[in-house]
């Protein structure tokens, strides 16, 4: 008989009861296991926070030193996990087309989420080349008693969230002979059921599936390079759909084998695949840089199992029993929304994105992709013409139209928006952008929030908010 799941679930629901730290926790309490939430939607599912944000701002919990990086930290059980680089020699220099030579370690941190105080560290050596080479890109995933990591130069880690000892590792460079893309794998590791995915690049895996126990490969897919967005899972037509957006375009795939179901050509300028496609009943909305945008149709799956597919791989006859898509509309000028570093929500036959050509948020009806409204106060405050890759991350708060938004300004926001416009409910200042893009300092990293806290990062702190209301 196995005992150690029993012990942990036993453990877990003392945490819930009396907080990690001895201090009561709320029953209602949400983590925060990886990139845009549990279920990576970008919404925020606890309630008793704030609906608005005073004039003299919100309490901060504590602040912890941390090094360079990108990537969000992850809240799970009670910890707060932080992915950076700990530079050894050379000097950040942030250029779109030069990769930076730079020695150091990359490092996860496992921090007492009620206190910021560092529990353990996973650390290992690493040499950068790349582009904008602050630090790690991808938010660490939590599954159960492990969490996994994903470095810029392609070291993809399994650890022990209690001690963060090495379970497995794998280089994906090293291992698939792919290539690190410039800006640095950028993938955030998905894990459903016993699988991880991740994009790896190159002929036959720009794709990988493995086994998340062992690192083991189980199938590969696509002939493509990595790009920079990671792979989705989608629930549709009582089928599972692992939804793959690569550089030259955007492919659904069984995600127990990697048998493709269809693919659609979109591409985005610089391999730039960067932000999940979103979903909002049976459409589904692609972008990145310039005019690159797809919206479609999910087709409802025939239970019929004996109807051929006879149509192209690109627009699926609906009555398959092979899940299929419809293209609706393409990305035109000043239609749609062209994300990059900030993925899109897309809500009630509106999609709410910052724009990367125009640098403001933005809101678009799903039906045509017009223009519905666009402020700049949500990306740069104050700015009210073009900022190149004006940067905002948005999160929903529940099923309300309320939005928490960190912007590139280290400013958390709470909006309300809605078809009819953008409406600010009070912005606090929490922390200095300390990364410089396009000759502006800013901040590109995504917010966790769990335990009615917001956890936000730059390269030399993360902070934790208190959202609770009072």
């Amino acid at each position: 008989m196995q005992f150690r799941p029993l012990v942990r679930t036993f453990l877990i629901l003392i945490s819930v009861s009396i907080g990690v730290s001895g201090q009561p926790r709320s029953l209602t309490a949400d983590d925060w296991n990886g990139w845009m939430g549990n279920d990576r939607d970008g919404v925020y599912r606890e309630t008793g926070i704030v609906s608005e944000i005073p004039d003299d701002g919100l309490p901060v919990k504590w602040r912890t030193p941390v090094a360079g990086g990108y990537a969000g930290p992850a809240v799970a059980d009670g910890r707060v996990y932080v992915f950076d680089f700990v530079k050894s020699t050379g000097d950040v220099m942030n250029h779109p087309t030069t990769r930076v030579n730079m020695t150091g370690s990359e490092r996860l941190q496992a921090l007492d989420a009620a206190t910021g105080k560092p529990i353990w560290e996973h650390r290992y050596d690493c040499i950068y080349n790349i582009s904008y080479p602050a630090g790690p890109r991808c938010t660490p995933t939590i599954d159960g008693d492990r969490v996994y990591i994903l470095g810029s130069e392609g070291d993809l880690r399994c650890l022990n969230v209690e001690d963060g000892q090495l379970v497995w590792k794998k280089n994906l460079p090293a291992d698939f002979g792919s290539e690190v893309p410039l800006w640095g794998y950028s993938s955030h590791p998905l894990i459903n059921g016993d699988l991880l995915y991740t994009m790896a690049g190159g002929t036959g895996q720009a794709v990988v599936a493995l086994d998340k126990m062992t690192g083991e490969v189980q199938w590969k897919a696509i002939d493509d390079t990595a790009g920079y967005c990671p792979p989705a899972m989608v629930e549709f037509g009582g089928k599972s759909q692992l939804m793959v957006f690569h550089p030259t375009g955007l492919t659904s795939l069984n995600p127990a084998d990697g048998e493709q179901f269809w693919t659609l050509p979109i591409k985005p300028d610089y391999e730039m695949s960067i932000n999940r496609p979103m979903i909002d009943g049976d459409r589904m909305y692609t972008s990145g840089i310039h005019q690159s945008a797809l919206m479609i149709k999910l087709n409802s799956v025939s239970p019929n199992t004996d109807s051929p597919n006879s149509d192209s791989p690109n627009t699926n006859s609906p009555s398959t029993n092979s899940p299929s898509v419809t293209e609706l509309w393409r990305g035109e000028k000043d239609k749609a929304i062209y994300c990059a570093n900030s993925t899109p929500l897309f809500v009630d036959g509106v999609v709410y994105g910052c724009d990367c050509n125009l640098g403001a948020l933005v809101a678009i009806d799903a039906n045509d992709g017009s223009r519905l409204w666009t402020t700049f106060d949500a990306t740069r405050p104050g700015v009210t013409r073009f900022v190149k890759h004006g940067t905002g991350f948005l999160t929903r708060i529940g099923d309300s139209d309320q939005y928490l938004v960190f912007n590139e300004t280290g400013d958390l926001q709470i909006n309300k928006m809605t078809r009819q416009g953008f409406e600010s409910m009070g912005s606090f200042h929490v922390l200095e952008p300390t990364g410089n893009a396009f000759n502006r300092d800013v901040v590109w990293s995504h917010p966790a929030y769990a335990d009615r806290t917001a956890y936000v990062r730059n390269d030399v702190e993360i902070v934790a908010v208190d959202l609770a209301s009072q």
